[in-house]
């Protein structure tokens, strides 16, 4: 074989099949867009059904620790499009048979229902007053439904590791005025893990655009492996304005699709 034969074989070889000058090498992926990212949190957030025993501290700036216990109980309704949620108190004494019933809604605004038994009546809170506070806590109601997709704009800021996970981070902003007003925040920076498309931190902003309030989802545990839905055991709101803070701790959890349908009805919650 000739000289040049041999250079004219080895420069085909070097070109490979990618093109004219083009190196023979893998290209990195694009990441995906934000939007979609938070279309498969949404759809990750949902599981047929589950059933909880939870303990909620609230703990003052100067950290005096007021616990509550609560059962919890969710479920899918209508092909997946709502999920159904009831908090009931079983302790202390004084808050004991109170309850919170949620349909959270795929597209429409929530309806929520909280019944107190010292007031032997249960009301209703409409979707412009979710971001009033759950039963005391650091949590908004707001902050404990999944929120419409098409309600907030949103931008991919970049990949960093948090809780030795692999994230992304995206900035979660209202469309309007309206949104802002009912959310109860001008803006919030989500941290996603890559690998288990779940939250792991949150920011959240009030009017001002002041730093208002940090989530913290740790303890993720794997409850539908099926379809791969994990849910934090532990979450933990604190108010950065106030020095209060709040946690959510999972005594114990598991994954119930057959989850009865009368939990979840308003004559349930009112239920002694």
């Amino acid at each position: 074989m000739t000289k040049l034969r041999i250079a004219l074989l080895c420069a085909a070889v070097g070109l490979g099949a990618t093109g004219l000058g083009t190196p023979n090498v893998a290209q990195p992926q694009a990441a995906p867009s934000a939007r979609d990212i938070m279309e498969k949190v949404t759809a990750t957030r949902k599981l047929a059904g589950s059933e909880a025993v939870i303990q909620m501290d609230v703990v003052s700036a100067d950290g005096q620790t007021r616990a509550r216990e609560i059962a919890m109980a969710t479920k899918l309704f209508d092909g997946g499009k709502t999920e159904k949620r009831i908090y009931k108190f079983l302790s202390p004494s004084e808050i004991k048979g109170s309850g919170v019933l949620v349909f959270d809604y795929e597209t429409e605004a929530d309806d929520i229902w909280v019944y107190l038994p010292a007031l032997r009546k249960t009301r209703r809170i409409v979707s412009a007053q979710r971001s009033q506070s759950f039963m005391g806590s650091e949590f908004s109601y707001s902050d404990l439904n999944v929120p419409a997709l098409d309600d907030y704009k949103y931008q991919l800021l970049r990949q960093e590791t948090y809780g030795g996970e692999s994230c992304w981070v995206i900035d979660v902003l209202p469309k309007d005025a309206g949104v802002a007003e009912a959310d109860g925040y001008s803006r919030k920076t989500y941290w996603v893990s890559q690998q288990k498309l779940a939250l792991r931190r949150g920011l959240y902003y009030d009017g001002r655009g002041q730093a208002w309030k940090e989530l913290k989802a740790d303890d993720l545990q794997l409850l539908d492996p099926a379809n791969k839905r994990y849910r934090p055991a532990r979450m933990e709101m604190i108010n950065q304005q106030n020095g209060r803070r709040s946690v959510f701790t999972s005594k114990k959890i598991t994954f119930s699709p057959e989850a009865k349908d009368e939990y979840f009805t308003p004559r349930y919650l009112e239920r002694l």
